[in-house]
């Protein structure tokens, strides 16, 4: 490790038990001539376990453009420089895009160190599809984040994303309302002393009790496939639906039609689009 090629090394960190931090992420902070991070105190804490002992630099999404200069210099001049977040991989859902964009556009080689993460963890225990969208920390209006749902509640794949457990409460009737059908998968405080698993069908979320503090990542199920799913629309359901689109939303085409006869949802969506494009 003493032999690391100068460059940006992104250091994936414990995400609770720091017992979960790689040998090879220990060894490449030692070898690092500085350590970028987002909160000196959160780090200094992971580094006195191991017994690292570098000079940790202050780097959050308020800063990371005024340093952005000096870093880039320094990385010219041959630097070895690790960044890392509190917890888990930098990057995701954590400051580094602009030092990383700058890093190619300069031809500075950025390495991974790959480590814990909370999005494939929950996913690893969650049966649902390994084919999925993350959405990262969710908006913080609540319009907002109807809309994100709204753009993706057709896409088959499985939707993981962040949320403290007290927002979960307020984005319940937007989730009863866009995913009734599906299955949710809560995981709160992971690799923590109080780490918990809640699994529930989302009709049954508003009646499920859970801690209010710690961060949560959720993973929503991909779309059940209903048994008339390879159902062809007939002339008369082509003709029903224009008639409704007259009147009613795309969704709530979708979500009528589909009650009354128990068609696709998939097929019903995707014929109301294909009306909507033609007109």
């Amino acid at each position: 490790m003493n032999k690391l090629k100068p460059g940006l090394y992104c250091v994936s960190t414990p995400i609770g038990n720091m017992d979960d931090f790689s040998i090879r992420g220990q060894e490449t902070l030692r070898n690092s001539h500085f350590i970028l991070c987002e909160d000196t105190r959160v780090s200094k804490k992971l580094l006195t376990k191991y017994n690292i002992k570098k000079k940790l630099i202050s780097y959050h999404k308020f800063n990371e453009k005024k340093k952005l200069p000096e870093l880039i210099d320094q990385l010219n001049n041959q630097k070895i420089i690790s960044i890392i977040s509190d917890a888990g991989t930098p990057c995701i859902s954590d400051p580094g895009g602009i030092l990383i964009k700058e890093c190619i556009k300069n031809k500075i080689n950025v390495y991974p160190i790959p480590g814990p993460s909370a999005v494939t963890s929950t996913l690893s225990i969650s049966s649902f599809s390994d084919k999925f969208i993350f959405l990262g920390f969710l908006p913080d209006k609540i319009g907002e984040i109807k809309k994100l749902f709204k753009n993706i509640v057709h896409l088959e794949f499985s939707l993981i994303f962040f949320i403290s457990p007290k927002k979960i409460k307020k984005i319940t009737p937007i989730l009863e309302d866009l995913f009734v059908e599906r299955d949710i998968l809560i995981c709160r405080e992971i690799s923590k002393i109080h780490e918990q698993f809640i699994r529930t069908n989302i009709k049954n979320l508003s009646n499920t009790r859970f801690p209010e503090k710690g961060e949560s990542t959720v993973v929503i199920s991909e779309p059940k496939i209903e048994n008339s799913y390879l159902k062809e629309l007939t002339e008369s359901d082509k003709k029903n639906i224009k008639l409704m689109l007259n009147t009613m939303s795309v969704k709530d085409v979708t979500k009528t039609y589909y009650q009354e006869k128990k068609v696709s949802k998939k097929l019903i969506y995707n014929y109301c689009l294909q009306i909507k494009d033609e007109s």
